[in-house]
């Protein structure tokens, strides 16, 4: 799959390598933003809305959805990803198709969740 030409630029947020504080504590490092353009999103849920809503003890929404990146876009399931103002974390891992037979390709293609409240 090539970059869809009216497709939406997203950008993954991977997180940079550990560093240590003055007394030798993990810190987290800077992270890295790689901008990826072309790709396709897509709402994902049992609703077919692709948000979720818990009501236990405060209002809980998980919004899904699914991110369709250009074939060999390097997802990790440690990355975020920023679509529009929203910060998105990866749920599982990027799966990706090319074909033994043709040698065509697919997206690579990422569960993605927010969850507010």
């Amino acid at each position: 799959m090539r970059e869809l030409p009216h497709g939406d630029t997203v950008v993954i947020v991977r997180p940079g390598p550990p560093g240590e504080d003055i007394y030798g504590n993990d810190t987290p490092g800077l992270p890295t933003e790689i901008p990826v353009a072309g790709c396709a999103v897509a709402p994902r849920g049992g609703s077919g809305t692709g948000s979720d809503e818990m009501t236990d003890a405060r209002d809980t929404v998980i919004t899904g959805l699914t991110l369709y990146a250009p074939y060999g876009t390097d997802i990790r399931a440690t990355d975020q990803v920023r679509i529009g103002g929203d910060l998105y974390e990866v749920h599982g891992q990027s799966g990706s198709y090319r074909s033994p037979f043709t040698g065509s390709t697919g997206p690579v293609v990422v569960a993605l969740e927010l969850v507010t409240g």
